[in-house]
């Protein structure tokens, strides 16, 4: 057993490993793993200063400024319209030199869009693996590569600790994000702020579609209520492309389900059911062409579509999967959002199978 595993007394002394503690004692194994995202995550939390501190130095650019004022203000309608935690997350602002704050690795067989996954304690088993540093992740990438898996790595311009680093400062707002335009700003404080309302230990998509739809919900009153004349007409313009991509990829999902489902690689022929999978993905690029060209040119969504396989398009499904469900459950609770935030709570409480069938049973697109 490795130094780290036994010296659990020196471990609780450290501050910032306390954090992590859980999972680094079960986690043995794979102490590179844990290595990496504690240093990771350290050199984050130094690296932030309070936004007041930011907004009071004279060395910070204005266009910076206005950015930090318009996160203050998001923050601030967080907590009194949206009833999300009013905490120590998002009120410093850390400069990265790079344009993610770590890389998602995400895997899927051949046939099936099922994501691998990998366990951890308190969090659970989760459908990716994120690293700090880009090159680690594509290591990851190529062994899974190796041992016949399709594979995704993505850049994630922000992650949430899930409260639990408020007490030493919380999870601060990034230079990764920080000048989106202002709905989507808006919308990402939003999402990450909903994990710590609610998480759920091995349930990825339960997490992911519920702060998508929290994002969604609260994105839209902030728009309404907040937001500039020309942040809601460049919000429109952007979200109904995306709605427009996510339609289309929702499609391509069914379709590489439904193949999948009806032809068992054991027993169908290799070669045909290849055949399948390719034309449904050619069918896909080509969809996207055509919507790429009456957007205008609009390239936003290119090198995801070049690099689409069952690892991207299960990843994806992770953040929509229940996301209309979550919507019909905000209108049951007559868009009270304390009570609707109990009523997830109470799903949250469920075993997956009748969390599930719930979530199914909330909203006719499901059904």
């Amino acid at each position: 057993m490795n130094r780290f595993c036994r010296n659990r007394s020196l471990l609780r002394a450290r501050l910032w490993l306390v954090l992590w503690l859980p999972v680094g004692l079960t986690a043995c194994a794979d102490v590179g793993y844990l290595a990496q995202s504690v240093a990771g995550h350290v050199r984050l939390m130094v690296g932030a200063r309070p936004i007041d501190d930011w907004l009071a130095d004279p060395a910070t650019p204005a266009a910076l400024r206005q950015r930090l004022q318009l996160v203050q203000g998001v923050r601030r309608f967080a907590v009194a319209e949206l009833h999300l935690p009013d905490n120590a997350s998002y009120l410093r602002y850390a400069a990265l030199e790079r344009p993610y704050v770590v890389w998602n690795v995400v895997a899927a067989p051949t046939y099936s869009l099922t994501l691998k996954t990998w366990c951890l304690v308190v969090v659970g088993c989760v459908a990716y693996r994120g690293y700090f540093a880009q090159p680690d992740a594509q290591a990851l990438a190529a062994q899974l590569r190796a041992d016949g898996l399709e594979v995704s790595v993505y850049g994630v311009p922000a992650y949430s600790t899930l409260g639990w680093s408020n007490w030493v400062g919380g999870d601060p707002m990034l230079s990764t994000f920080v000048h989106y335009p202002d709905g989507e700003l808006a919308r990402l404080l939003f999402h990450e702020l909903a994990h710590q309302v609610v998480f759920v230990a091995d349930d990825t998509a339960f997490n992911e579609s519920f702060a998508t739809a929290v994002e969604r919900l609260g994105g839209a009153r902030w728009l309404a209520q907040q937001a500039t004349a020309q942040a809601r007409q460049d919000f429109a313009q952007f979200d109904q492309r995306r709605q427009q991509f996510l339609a289309l990829t929702r499609a391509t999902r069914q379709q590489l389900l439904q193949i999948y489902m009806d032809n068992n690689p054991v027993t169908q022929h290799q070669q045909a059911l290849e055949a399948m999978k390719n034309k449904a993905m050619q069918d896909f690029r080509e969809r996207y062409a055509e919507l790429r060209q009456r957007w205008g040119g609009y390239s936003g969504y290119d090198a995801w579509v070049v690099q689409s396989n069952n690892a991207a398009l299960g990843a994806q499904a992770s953040y929509d999967q229940w996301v209309p469900a979550f919507e019909a459950l905000y209108e049951r609770e007559g868009r009270h959002w304390p009570a609707f935030y109990d009523a997830v709570r109470s799903l949250a409480k469920l075993d997956a199978v009748a969390r599930h069938r719930r979530l199914q049973a909330l909203s006719p697109l499901l059904s």
